[in-house]
């Protein structure tokens, strides 16, 4: 009786794998830019995908909730920063799988996006102004994403 209460094996977490993953290593001015592509700059977001940096402006459009960009991000190598993208979004799963696998700074920018101050401490203390750039651009989308999903006069304009 009631078996539909018990716990599903199929609906289990599954382990978190290791995923291969392409380096992330910019100069401060493509942070700086990948920064005003996420803020919605159609220039800069042109500028990352003309210039070899199209895991950038595929986050960029990640982050604005488009599924296709997502799925780009996984299958192209860039697993972490789709992950940085769900562990700011609340997904625990995806903060211990940054940690586990020592992404410790993107780490770090999805808790501060999520509004954690030892976040924002430790990118203050451990990273550079144009990291620190990125989580508060960030940050802003996604409050402002947040905040169109509860106005009811604003629905499904994401």
């Amino acid at each position: 009786m009631f078996s539909f209460f018990k716990k599903n094996s199929q609906n289990t977490p599954k382990p978190i794998e290791s995923i291969p993953s392409k380096p992330l290593n910019y100069h401060p001015k493509v942070i700086l830019a990948w920064a005003k592509a996420i803020e919605g700059d159609t220039t800069f977001i042109k500028w990352l995908d003309d210039n070899n940096f199209i895991e950038l402006a595929m986050s960029a459009y990640a982050i604005h909730l488009k599924d296709d960009a997502r799925q780009w991000l996984i299958n192209n190598g860039f697993p972490h920063l789709m992950a940085m993208i769900n562990a700011a979004e609340g997904n625990v799963q995806a903060q211990k799988w940054l940690l586990n696998y020592n992404y410790e700074i993107l780490y770090h920018i999805a808790l501060a996006v999520e509004e954690d101050e030892e976040s924002w401490k430790w990118l203050k203390i451990n990273s550079t102004q144009d990291i620190f750039i990125l989580a508060s651009s960030i940050r802003n989308v996604k409050n402002k994403i947040e905040e169109n999903h509860n106005d009811v006069h604003s629905f499904g304009k994401d």
